[in-house]
């Protein structure tokens, strides 16, 4: 089978439909683990920035620690919004509409200058935020610093996701992983040369984390549009002709399928930060503890994140194409290979949560407190395979409101309020906040795997109408 990573190549599977569940799993995993890798390197951007600032002084790990907090869920709420893109352009290349695509990608990249804008004026706002929350003056200076420096490099990070999201959507995934790679090389270097004052250049400390995360953010936006520009292949799209101001129709309909997904991924991200500021009402041990089981399982989650994002692609194609029982087979294929991934990442922390812990730290009663919430986590790491998996299928059927509203359900009107009820009313402690992390998750995964059967069980009849 020709290599889904081709931009002709990548879509002739589409032309002779896989029938088995082997073929289809290899079409997701060949689209999907360039994108695993991405996600995976951009993660360990921040687990670098964490542990250089780190070693440079507590105080600058403190101001990375909360200005990330602070930039996380503005990025995340955005990237949502742009990710629409991705299963937009997916079905009109499915559907061979190539005219429009340029057209689409151009109004993505206006929508993401103009979305800069709020962002770049809340992150250079944020000192009264910190200084009510009673953070020390030293630490909000730093913070503020490290804002300021990272909001020179939004417009760019945005851009880039763009253009991401455009390769994604044809099948050509393996840019994103080489650029992101590329900028985890720069993040390195640009941290030891600002943080510790190398080469000559100022020694910054939690500052130089966010000069060299602009830098990083430059540098990829810099080379996915030299890639995609430089492309012959992509001419036909026509990307950076006809230039216009941005139009309300093209602009609407990225905001209307992506203002959803940049909601749902954010009520998500905030209920993960809701638990942890009630983690820090029972004490460092279990605050350490939680720390610990979340870092772990938020690596793991990269590797389903990413093949939901070719799910998104591989539907919508199929979809476009209208091809409409392939799509459907292809997005519970999809599923089942993100609940099988954390199936065995459940296994692994049921089997090695001491050891697990053990790499984090060396204290025996944070160990012991982070063996058990792995453990718990082990239970919703095949919740989150699930509603991730789910999640991408809707995506390329460009359904986002629902999923949405199930979201908002799932997680802030049961998730958050069992957990606080068991964990903090009925002290149950940690267990039972991460109760209610479990409880919103699979409620969560339930209602995204029955809408997308809802939407789809149908398609066998509308084929044969097509």
């Amino acid at each position: 089978m020709p290599s889904p990573h081709s931009f002709t190549g990548g879509n002739h599977d589409l032309m002779t439909p896989a029938r088995s569940i082997r073929t289809e799993s290899r079409a997701i995993l060949g689209l999907g683990l360039p994108m695993v890798g991405a996600q995976l390197a951009q993660i360990s951007m921040s687990f670098v920035d964490t542990v250089m600032a780190g070693n440079y002084h507590p105080d600058d790990l403190a101001a990375v620690a909360i200005g990330s907090s602070f930039f996380m869920p503005f990025f995340t709420i955005v990237i949502g919004i742009l990710m629409a893109l991705s299963p937009i352009i997916a079905q009109l290349f499915g559907a061979r509409d190539l005219d429009v695509i340029g057209k689409k990608v151009r109004q993505g990249l206006w929508l993401s200058v103009l979305l800069s804008v709020p962002v770049i004026f809340l992150l250079n706002n944020l000192g009264p935020v910190m200084d009510l929350l009673g953070f020390a003056d030293e630490v909000i200076q730093k913070t503020s610093g490290y804002l300021y420096a990272v909001s020179w490099g939004v417009p760019a990070v945005f851009a880039f996701m763009v253009l991401r999201f455009f390769n994604e959507a044809l099948g050509v995934t393996r840019p994103a992983l080489y650029v992101t790679l590329v900028g985890l090389v720069f993040n390195v270097l640009g941290n030891y040369t600002l943080i510790y004052g190398r080469f000559g250049f100022p020694e910054l400390g939690a500052v130089g984390t966010g000069w060299a995360t602009a830098i990083v953010f430059w540098v990829m936006f810099l080379a996915m549009l030299a890639y995609t520009a430089g492309k012959k292949a992509y001419r036909r799209f026509r990307l950076f002709r006809d230039v216009r101001l941005p139009e309300r129709q093209h602009v609407g309909e990225i905001l209307r399928i992506g203002t959803p997904i940049g909601v749902s991924m954010g009520m998500e991200t905030s209920m993960f930060a809701v638990m942890a500021l009630l983690m820090g009402t029972l004490g460092t041990t279990i605050v350490a503890a939680h720390q610990i089981a979340i870092n772990f399982a938020s690596i793991t989650f990269m590797i389903p994140l990413g093949l939901s994002m070719a799910i998104t692609v591989r539907v919508g194609q199929l979809y476009g194409r209208r091809q409409f029982v392939h799509s459907r087979f292809a997005g519970f294929t999809g599923i089942a290979l993100c609940t099988a991934i954390m199936c065995c990442a459940a296994v692994i922390m049921m089997l090695f949560p001491h050891r697990i812990a053990s790499i984090y730290t060396q204290d025996p009663e944070v160990i012991s407190m982070a063996a058990m919430l792995l453990i718990m986590a082990a239970i919703f790491q095949i919740s989150d395979g699930l509603q991730v998996g789910g999640s991408g299928a809707l995506r390329g059927l460009k359904d986002t409101k629902i999923p949405m509203i199930v979201n908002l359900t799932a997680y802030w009107l049961i998730g958050i309020p069992l957990g606080y009820t068991l964990g903090i009313i009925m002290e149950w402690g940690p267990r039972g906040l991460w109760a209610g992390l479990i409880a919103g998750l699979t409620i969560a995964a339930i209602m995204h795997n029955l809408r997308f059967h809802y939407i789809t069980k149908k398609f066998n009849v509308r084929q044969r109408d097509s």
